[in-house]
């Protein structure tokens, strides 16, 4: 279990300049993490979890009627659903009251600048998402927010149409869109798109970070546009088209630009992707517990913005169908436990390779309750509308280690922490 960290300021680094790719060339961002659902006892957070499951649901949902938009229809096996609502004994805590300050999702945030003078902003990076968006000045429920005000940047130019995310509870995130200048620790690109957004959902509005900068491809974006990095990449402000991520309790850190040689050892295995989902989904994978293929020909989305790990119905069950002792937990949310004295530390997946195991604290969210022995498991069966085989691979699988996210190989990237 992981204590709540403060927010931390990006620490400002030298302007990256087009050019070979070489060692270390890039921009290195430390990452502030927000939130688990284990609680401070170690039990199992079984509220926050559903809560989780939700907006990671209609996260999904969102981005899959982005993709039919900007797509003209939906890769093969994907299929849009309904939002989810948040259910009324849930919504005090979904919004912050009864004391609450933390959300359901444990987010990697950092600042970034937007706009001439620079104003500055904490977001959420995203690999699941390709927006970016911040509180505008004239955003109603926004006060606690910082607010990007376009009359006070000699940069910003108003374009034609609209920003707008639909959520389950029915409130929304939209507003305007513009053209800017955005730097992120020395990166700068002009004239990049984002939404200064009016209106704010309840899923934000408590939250300590003012807006969200996507990484993902463009055809998953709402405002079918370039994300930052894809227009940092168009501009040469990056020495190559790759960023690369460290999780963990301490230490996070996003590179921009290449990989940070200084924090995994040995050689990056490198991955196909499909990039025509506007996803990091990699393909022709397996998984594994105790050496053994449980799961075979399945693909997997590589997502920061998801806290646990997500899959289809009978490939979960395979999985925990090999833990001894694995048991269902809570099958509305596709939860299983197991004993906590027998924690596995042998489930992975392999894309032909390396196994990638998940180790026992990343695979272990917390007792069920207080002396009950057993614990829940970090994978999750739920249909996300992904498809047959489709596996959602988030933070517990990211934090065991170094992830690698390339446009210039169309590839993702793993390799052992240092």
């Amino acid at each position: 279990m992981f204590s709540k960290a403060s927010l931390v300021a990006l620490t400002l680094a030298l302007m990256a300049v087009a050019g070979p790719v070489a060692p270390n060339t890039g921009i290195r961002i430390p990452l502030s993490k927000r939130s688990i659902l284990t609680r401070s006892d170690g039990t199992f957070d079984s509220d926050k979890a559903a809560l989780e499951q939700i907006r990671v649901h209609n996260k999904y949902q969102k981005n899959l009627r982005n993709l039919q938009a900007n797509l003209g229809h939906l890769p093969e096996g994907f299929t849009i659903k309904d939002f989810k609502p948040i259910p009324q004994g849930l919504k005090k805590r979904a919004n912050g009251s009864e004391g609450l300050t933390d959300q359901a999702e444990e987010l990697w945030t950092g600042s970034i600048t937007i706009g001439t003078p620079a104003q500055g902003f904490t977001v959420d990076f995203d690999t699941g998402s390709s927006d970016l968006w911040v509180p505008s000045s004239d955003c109603n429920g926004c006060s606690s927010k910082k607010q990007y005000d376009a009359s006070s940047s000699s940069t910003g130019q108003k374009q034609s149409g609209s920003f707008e995310i639909q959520y389950g509870d029915g409130s929304t995130v939209q507003g305007d869109v513009y053209t800017e200048t955005v730097t992120v620790a020395g990166i700068t690109v002009t004239d990049q798109y984002f939404s200064p957004v009016t209106t704010l959902s309840s899923e934000f509005q408590s939250s300590p970070e003012d807006g969200l900068l996507g990484l993902a491809f463009p055809a998953l974006s709402n405002l079918n546009q370039n994300p930052f990095f894809n227009t940092a990449i168009k501009q040469g402000a990056v020495a190559s088209g790759e960023f690369g991520f460290k999780l963990a309790s301490s230490g996070s850190v996003l590179y921009l630009g290449g990989t940070d040689s200084s924090l995994f050892s040995g050689n990056i295995e490198y991955h196909d992707i499909d990039s025509s989902t506007g996803f990091w989904q990699a393909t022709g994978g397996s998984a594994v517990v105790g050496g053994q293929e449980v799961a075979s020909g399945i693909s997997t989305i590589i997502d920061s913005g998801t806290t646990i790990m997500y899959g289809p119905q009978s490939q979960v069950q395979a999985v925990y169908n090999s833990i001894n002792g694995a048991q269902v937990y809570d099958s509305t949310q596709g939860l299983w436990s197991f004993p906590c004295n027998s924690v596995p530390s042998d489930v992975g997946f392999s894309w032909g390779g390396s196994t990638w195991t998940i180790s026992a604290d990343n695979f272990n969210l917390g007792e069920t309750e207080s002396g009950s022995g057993e614990c829940v498991g970090s994978l999750a069966a739920q249909d996300l509308g992904l498809g047959n085989g489709v596996f959602l691979l988030g933070d517990s699988f990211m934090k065991n280690v170094y992830t690698s996210f390339s446009f210039d190989k169309t590839a993702v990237g793993f390799a052992k922490l240092a």
